[in-house]
């Protein structure tokens, strides 16, 4: 049987809880044929990938998928890109805020994800949960996660297929927040998670479509 490692980030900025792990959480123990493991881990720069590389040498996965929040995106994201920049706008759950740093120093400058975003976020769309690619993870502890998982598995695992998503505000958070500010159930949250790992688990990229962006 294959295994998927599916993660999901402790909350932070403030906020009582992370739509992120709650709907990794609410996922089935087996999808699409695969054994799935789920681990919550901290919003801390190099911490945060510490406990998923601890669990990748623990279930040694066929697939890994981080998820984190993006609170002000309205779709389900499948990461495109991780860039070897830390600047973080506010600190992490440890009081770390690093400035223009590399996140590994002899590193490459970008590594793309390995699973097929474009396929994933097409399956999404048309199941009517709202998804699109992302082009830029940005600069936070959810581009550390992206940028040194794929550095882990290109270095040390190769035949291990990975990537992050970010998924919107939970409506509970949203109450909170501006009349304009988008957010999305749990339910559908999990739904789509669900759905692209069924994809990213066939491998078949969709190239048909252009999902990129007009700036």
């Amino acid at each position: 049987m294959k295994k998927v490692l599916v993660t999901g980030f402790q909350p932070f900025g403030g906020e009582p809880m992370n739509p992120a792990w709650e709907a990794v959480r609410a996922l089935p123990d087996v999808i699409a044929g695969a054994e799935v493991v789920k681990a919550e881990v901290p919003v801390v720069f190099g911490a945060g990938f510490a406990a998923v590389e601890e669990k990748i040498d623990e279930c040694s996965p066929d697939l890994v998928l981080c998820i984190g929040q993006a609170g002000g995106r309205a779709k389900l994201s499948p990461e495109f890109v991780g860039i070897n920049c830390a600047d973080a706008r506010i600190p992490d759950n440890d009081g770390n805020q690093p400035l223009a740093e590399r996140i590994v120093e002899d590193g490459p400058d970008a590594y793309f994800s390995s699973l097929p975003v474009r396929a994933m976020a097409k399956a999404m769309n048309e199941a009517g949960i709202p998804a699109e690619v992302s082009f830029t993870a940005g600069t936070y502890v959810c581009n550390d996660m992206l940028y040194r998982l794929m550095h882990c598995l290109a270095t040390k695992h190769p035949a291990v297929a990975g990537g992050f998503m970010h998924v919107p505000f939970a409506p509970v958070q949203a109450t909170r927040l501006p009349s304009a500010t988008p957010s999305m159930s749990l339910a559908d949250m999990t739904a789509g998670i669900q759905l692209a790992l069924e994809v990213a688990l066939a491998g078949k990229e969709d190239t048909s479509a252009s999902m990129g962006a007009t700036h």
